[in-house]
């Protein structure tokens, strides 16, 4: 019985955690000003121990969650928080991703001198500045990509120090929209602290304390039964991206990944060097990724917490591509790099357990970032998104179609937000038919995205598998290329698969996003059967 009472005690307290970092995603969603966080969703909120240690985290952003740890102890290694303060972040070399994601850390006290938890919050901001609008430009340096923000005591004692939020927002294309999101993400840490103080005040600090560190054990445990099933080994897997931007072709990403037991060790050393242009990854990075397929390995409904990353062990090169030295360009290596990472994890693990893991998905974010001035206004704008495209299909069936996959959990932006809150017009938006790999199972398929300038506007694209398309496994096909194309006066022009160019008013940009890869062998009477 106490068995039973315990075991319900700490589902309980799973779900109660779990409760206060959704409710600081509600809050940070509903608050908003941008479309990329109230109607894409593009954040992660998170609750963590005294020591930085994640207990609880919302189902947001695998990037944004497994890295969030590192820029939490980041802090704590920095500061000293008293009641009513708040730190923010965004630096790639102490913990972060890249620099639109802006975190936000909170303390929670319960009446001692020392926080008993802290509340984060991670969102991608439209533009930090940099040297092309939107923030996400074909840069060579981290110095070209927007401020970059060591821990800072934004919020001090409950008030906003305005010098700090005004000198940020002197260097951004959009101070009203950038403010506006911030102050979302203060209200989501108030509100995360302030559901964690009703928990303390009902259960006490010390009990509260314990089921989140029971917790963590809790996951430990799963992760390890999990790692048991898979027979011991090694297991070595690479993978290319297309380019950098500037010129570099191939760039690889190679593991080693060696199972013994109930641990796992996940080697990149052999990773090339960092490249030249902004597809740098940082550790944080690699270590997300990582702990996206452990995840993704543990069957049950696991909680997902630093009890995850205990069995593991994860190895880089410092100067290579998943993990770079400052200061190293890394726009892309959070949305980029971070999908073939999961690509190349994902095939390791598939020749350790044949059956279980489907083909590659799209492996790219197929990022959009612009900016200008909006005629409508006489404002200037800054925006960003990022499509949706195929995913793999696996031995149960066939992938799904236009869906955000691995490591981002964001939505596609409707149409009537975007014509709504930009000088656009979308001209075509569907279903890429045919773009899914071929096999007894087809991937999913990609989606098309046609929009209409109707302001002079600076554009990038940051894509990739518009040369390699996503693998295919036992015998499926790899899913179709992307491709990026530019109409001009009614005459298209294809461009590469990382671009910058101005566009005039009656342009278009058609997006074509890669499909995912194929499972099995096709039979040959199937093609009679599908017609």
């Amino acid at each position: 019985m106490t068995d039973a009472r315990e075991l319900l005690a700490l589902e309980v307290f799973r779900n109660r955690f779990s409760a206060v970092a959704e409710e600081m995603g509600v809050t940070l969603m509903r608050t908003a000003y941008s479309p990329n966080i109230k109607e894409r969703r593009d954040y992660s909120c998170a609750v963590f121990d005294a020591s930085g240690n994640m207990v609880a985290q919302a189902a947001h952003i695998p990037v944004h969650l497994g890295a969030m740890p590192l820029s939490v102890q980041a802090v704590l290694a920095e500061k000293t928080f008293a009641p009513g303060d708040m730190v923010m972040v965004n630096d790639p070399f102490r913990g972060g991703t890249h620099l639109p994601d802006i975190t936000l850390v909170a303390p929670v006290f319960a009446g001692g001198d020392r926080p008993v938890f802290y509340v984060a919050n991670r969102a991608h901001h439209s533009d930090v500045g940099g040297m092309a609008a939107g923030s996400m430009p074909l840069s060579t340096s981290l110095f070209q990509e927007g401020v970059v923000i060591p821990p800072l005591t934004v919020v001090r004692g409950g008030e906003l120090d305005r010098q700090i939020m005004d000198f940020f927002l002197a260097n951004v294309r959009t101070p009203v929209e950038r403010e506006g999101d911030f102050a979302a993400q203060i209200m989501a840490n108030l509100t995360g602290a302030k559901r964690l103080s009703e928990m303390i005040d009902t259960f006490g600090p010390g009990r509260v304390a314990h089921q989140a560190a029971r917790l963590m054990d809790h996951a430990e445990a799963l992760a390890r039964a999990a790692i048991r099933a898979v027979p011991d080994g090694e297991y070595a897997a690479g993978d290319v991206l297309d380019d950098d931007g500037t010129g570099g072709m191939d760039i690889a990403v190679r593991l080693r990944l060696s199972v013994q037991g109930e641990t796992m060790a996940f080697d990149f050393s052999e990773s090339d060097p960092q490249a030249a242009g902004c597809v740098n990854a940082t550790r944080a990075i690699a270590v997300s990724a990582v702990l996206y397929a452990v995840r993704c390995l543990v069957a049950r409904d696991v909680p997902v917490n630093a009890g995850l990353s205990r069995p593991i062990r994860i190895v880089t090169r410092p100067g290579s591509v998943v993990d770079a030295r400052f200061p190293a360009a890394v726009a892309g290596g959070n949305v980029e790099t971070s999908q073939r990472l999961v690509d190349v994890l994902f095939l390791a693990l598939s020749r350790a357990l044949p059956g279980r893991v489907p083909a590659a998905s799209q492996g790219t974010m197929n990022n959009v970032a612009m900016g200008g001035v909006d005629a409508r206004t006489g404002a200037a704008f800054a925006y960003y998104e990022t499509l949706a495209g195929g995913m793999g299909a696996g031995a149960a069936g066939p992938g799904e179609s236009a869906v955000h996959s691995h490591m981002t959990n964001t939505l596609n932006t409707p149409v009537e937000a975007l014509e709504y809150a930009y000088p656009l017009v979308v001209r075509e938006y569907g279903l890429r038919r045919g773009s899914g790999g071929e096999g007894a199972h087809h991937g999913g398929d990609g989606l098309v995205r046609d929009v209409e300038f109707l302001a002079d506007t600076e554009v990038t694209v940051l894509s990739d598998r518009r040369r390699h398309g996503p693998y295919g496994l036992s015998g499926g096909a790899p899913g179709a290329t992307g491709r990026n194309v530019l109409i001009t006066d009614g005459e298209a022009r294809e461009l590469p698969g990382k671009c910058h160019f101005t566009a005039s008013p009656g342009d278009r940009l058609r997006v074509e996003t890669p499909g995912g890869g194929g499972y099995g062998r096709k039979m040959p009477d199937e093609d009679a059967r599908d017609g």
